[in-house]
């Protein structure tokens, strides 16, 4: 990683190449065989079936700034040149260093949309304060300030809008923030959900705006979000998908970076000299095969 991001300093996973094209395979290792089986369905998928076509032919997506220091993180969110950003919130620092951070990036960006995300690490009552403290730099939305779909409805209300984001991908229930209009938007991610038609499936089905995110991944899995973010056929906020800039390399010859806020629907290819340049030890290469021979039986 170029960028330490959620704990992370390296990533890691799969890619494979099927009759549609490449794919990833990226679960978290701390995952367990069944969550991982949502990411290989969405990696066969990819190299099957490829991509549904299109309604647009530019996504717009937001720049991610990660729980830098109040400086840093300006600069990271004026480098990244989108007009949204997204900003991490609610890690292992006091909620005065969420407001610094969220306060420097707000001072050298006054036009820009912003939006923070605490993977719902906050308690209901922290959420509270922490909104009543974020709510002056003008956000655009909280994404996950809680872990409990019935707390995120509870904070509605407050004058800046809630979005469902573990609560959707991770939730044996994923409709139960519809149910008790929990969310004023949700994030959908490619390979957590089970692939782009899957995602396409919920989407019709919860019925409510998206915003497609990226799960760290390099461009062959952002290539996927990407897709899915074009099929839909509204797209109102800006998508999470400016995260290749976290990891130190790619996998492809010309990796999904935005321009002017912009990514554009590709076709992407595993470029082999830099699929050997980052290519990971002998012991976790081993460690990945094994979780995919487990993990593919429950498929």
């Amino acid at each position: 990683m170029a960028v330490p991001f959620r704990g992370l300093t390296h990533r890691t996973g799969l890619l494979f190449e099927g009759p549609a094209g490449w794919a990833e395979w990226s679960p978290f290792p701390e995952y367990d065989d069944d969550e991982a089986a949502h990411w290989l369905r969405a990696a066969v998928d990819t190299a099957e079936h490829g991509f549904p076509g299109p309604f647009r032919d530019q996504v717009p997506v937001n720049g991610i700034v990660p729980a830098l220091p109040p400086e840093q993180a300006a600069a990271r969110a004026l480098a990244t040149g989108c007009s949204t950003i997204k900003i991490k919130v609610a890690g292992e620092t006091p909620l005065a260093d969420d407001v610094a951070r969220v306060r420097a990036v707000r001072e050298a960006m006054p036009e820009a949309k912003l939006r923070v995300d605490a993977n719902g690490a906050w308690s209901l009552e922290e959420a509270r304060e922490a909104i009543r403290q974020l709510a002056p730099f003008d956000l655009e939305y909280v994404e996950q300030p809680v872990a409990a779909v019935e707390d995120l409805a509870r904070l509605r209300g407050m004058g800046v809008a809630i979005v469902a984001d573990e609560s959707i991908r991770r939730a044996e229930d994923p409709y139960r923030v519809k149910e008790l209009d929990a969310a004023d938007a949700i994030v959908l991610k490619v390979q957590p959900l089970g692939g782009v038609r899957r995602c396409l499936e919920l989407a019709k089905e919860i019925r409510m705006p998206v915003i497609v995110s990226s799960a760290v991944e390099t461009s062959i899995g952002i290539a996927a979000g990407v897709a899915l973010a074009a099929a839909l056929p509204n797209l109102p906020y800006a998508c999470g998908l400016e995260t290749i800039r976290l990891l130190s390399g790619d996998v492809v010859d010309e990796p999904l970076i935005p321009e002017g806020g912009y990514l554009t629907p590709p076709v992407v290819g595993l470029v082999p000299e830099h699929a050997e340049r980052y290519a990971a030890d002998e012991a976790t290469t081993a460690w990945w095969l094994r979780r995919f021979e487990r993990v593919r039986e429950r498929l």
